[in-house]
C-alpha cells in the first residue's frame, strides 16, 4: 500500500491513523483531507491504493467519498474509521464498496496489525463489527428449502419415482399419462439441478418424501 488517502476532520485523530498508516506501511505516501467534499476530490483526482474514511464528516457522510472512491477507483480498498458500530451504518457501509469497518477505540497496537495484514487478503474488522455482522447474518439470511419450488404434483411424482417406480408405474398410480409424468420430471430435474433417478431418488429421500 504505497499511496493511502486518509478522510479524517478531527487533526488529532487524523494525525493517530497517518501514524497508523506509517507503522502499517513504512514509506508509503499519505493524503490528507477534512471534508467529504475534499475526500471525494482526491477520489476523482488521484490515484488510491488504501483509503481510510470517517463516517461522520462536517459537510457531509464518509459514505459519500467511499461511493465515489468504488465509482472511480474500484481497485482501490476502503476502511472505514469510525466510532458509528450501529448496524446501519456498518451495513451502509460495508454494502457501499468498504472492505474493512474499524472503531476508533481499537487499541493502536491491534490497528496497525489490522491495517497491516490486509496486504495477506484479511478483512479489516474490529472483533466487536465482526461479531455484529455474524449477528446480523444470521438474523436475516433465509435458509433455502430443499424443493421448496416444486408443485405439489412434482412432488408426487418425485416421491413415486424416489421409491422405484418408472415413468408408466408412476403415470398409473397418479392417474396421468406417461407424457404428462415425463415433462413433470423434466421440470423436476430441470429445479432441482439434477440429471438422473439416481439423483432423484436421493433428493426424494432427503426431503422425506420416500418415507412411508
Amino acid at each position: 500500500m504505497k499511496r493511502i488517502l486518509i478522510v479524517e476532520d478531527i487533526s488529532e485523530t487524523r494525525k493517530w491513523l497517518c501514524n497508523a498508516a506509517r507503522a502499517a506501511f513504512p514509506g508509503c505516501e499519505i493524503r490528507e483531507c477534512s471534508s467529504a467534499r475534499e475526500g471525494m476530490f482526491a477520489a476523482s483526482r488521484e490515484p488510491v491504493d488504501l483509503a481510510i474514511v470517517d463516517l461522520g464528516l462536517p459537510d457531509g457522510s464518509g459514505q459519500d467519498v467511499i461511493f465515489a472512491l468504488s465509482k472511480a477507483q474500484p481497485e482501490a480498498l476502503v476502511i472505514v474509521a469510525t466510532v458509528m458500530g450501529d448496524d446501519a451504518s456498518i451495513i451502509s457501509a460495508l454494502s457501499l464498496g468498504a472492505q474493512g469497518y474499524l472503531l476508533k477505540d481499537t487499541p493502536a497496537d491491534m490497528f496497525v496489525r489490522q491495517l497491516a495484514h490486509i496486504g495477506d487478503g484479511v478483512p479489516a474488522l474490529s472483533p466487536s463489527i465482526a461479531r455484529r455482522i455474524v449477528d446480523h447474518f444470521r438474523a436475516t439470511a433465509e435458509v433455502p428449502v430443499e424443493g421448496a419450488g416444486l408443485t405439489p404434483r412434482e412432488r408426487d411424482v418425485l416421491r413415486l419415482i424416489g421409491r422405484g417406480l418408472r415413468n408408466a408405474e408412476a403415470a398409473r398410480a397418479l392417474g396421468l399419462s406417461d407424457s404428462t409424468v415425463a415433462s413433470h420430471i423434466k421440470s423436476i430435474y430441470s429445479k432441482l439441478g439434477i440429471t438422473t433417478r439416481a439423483e432423484a431418488a436421493l433428493r426424494a429421500s432427503r426431503m422425506g418424501l420416500t418415507r412411508d
